[in-house]
């Protein structure tokens, strides 16, 4: 089965990492958000993939290439148009007739995709939200879905649309996106995903619902923090470093060079990072990074990155400097 991962976007809310790196190449719990997502789709049976790519995608399909060894087509997205938009760019590297998997790039999850493929139907991942407004959301009856609103004012149902859409007739997706785009036809000044599934609801095709509690939002600093410490208690090892004190859980690179400090709890550590005479915990620091002589709590250090002295809080980008000596 084929899954297709749209990541064209710039990541304006986690700037100043995104300047630097897309947004689906910032590390949590020891690996690049996309590197979780493949992961976890070939875990459940993905063998190939699509990747939508725009800012600064030679980055993305440089790493996949090196690290996974499905086939995977790249499709570049010229204008950030919408999801829907999206997805129309890369229907030719999907067939009509083979299911296929709609997956968020910033969206890290832990569900059994296994049972949803096995299904026979159409289905879409959702999570109770009680603010549903800035999601699409599905209005449900007797297990099937009858209606999809795009980011409703006044919502008239709870199941948020989480960024998991399996889809068994991807022929007729393809056809009402391109009705969609031939009738410019968008909700927000965008061609919406949302749209063309609920142009297939009112063509007879029927979707079902599959829930998602494990879905993690990696789009703002204090989400990816979050979903740090969730991914940490999941699959951290333990870590012993000769010289410091440990408080799981945390990922700590084997390159990485720590003294005389206390590292954790929830706390990433990249390649070569450095780290001396310090208190980190609830943060994530970057590759090539140093730390010295700073009290650390829920903060982002770029890679390459310098902080010396008491800084508290901090969340900084690649290459910075701060000296509070």
């Amino acid at each position: 089965m084929k899954a297709i991962i749209p990541v064209a976007g710039m990541g304006s809310r986690l700037r100043p990492h995104t300047y630097t790196l897309p947004k689906v190449m910032l590390s949590v719990a020891g690996k690049p958000i996309i590197g979780h997502i493949f992961d976890k789709l070939i875990e459940d049976g993905i063998t190939e993939a699509t990747v939508i790519i725009g800012y600064m995608g030679d980055v993305i399909e440089k790493y996949l290439r090196s690290h996974y060894s499905i086939p995977i087509d790249f499709v570049e997205q010229p204008e950030l148009l919408g999801l829907g938009h999206s997805i129309w760019v890369a229907q030719r590297t999907f067939s009509d007739t083979e299911p296929v998997f709609i997956i968020l790039g910033d969206t890290i999850f832990d569900v059994d995709l296994k049972k949803v493929f096995g299904s026979g139907s159409s289905s879409l991942g959702v999570k109770y939200v009680e603010d549903p407004r800035r999601f699409g959301v599905a209005e449900v009856e007797n297990g099937i879905i009858r209606r999809l609103i795009e980011k409703p004012e006044h919502p008239t149902s709870h199941l948020a649309m989480v960024g998991l859409y399996y889809i068994t007739q991807p022929g007729l997706l393809k056809e009402s996106l391109n009705y969609l785009v031939d009738h410019n036809i968008r909700t927000k000044n965008e061609y919406q995903l949302t749209d063309a599934l609920q142009r297939m609801i009112e063509h007879g095709h029927q979707f079902t619902t599959f829930n998602v509690e494990g879905w993690y939002d990696c789009g703002k600093p204090e989400t990816l923090l979050s979903t740090n410490q969730v991914l940490l208690s999941m699959k951290a090892e333990k870590a012993d470093v000769p010289g410091a004190v440990v408080i799981p859980p945390v990922f700590i690179h084997p390159t990485a060079k720590i003294t005389h400090s206390v590292i954790g709890p929830n706390t990433s550590i990249g390649e070569n990072a450095v780290i001396k005479n310090s208190v980190i915990k609830n943060s994530i620091i970057g590759s090539e990074a140093r730390v010295e002589t700073s009290l650390l709590e829920e903060s982002i250090v770029g890679n390459g990155a310098l902080i010396a002295g008491r800084a508290r809080r901090v969340n900084v980008g690649d290459m910075t400097e701060l000296d509070f000596k």
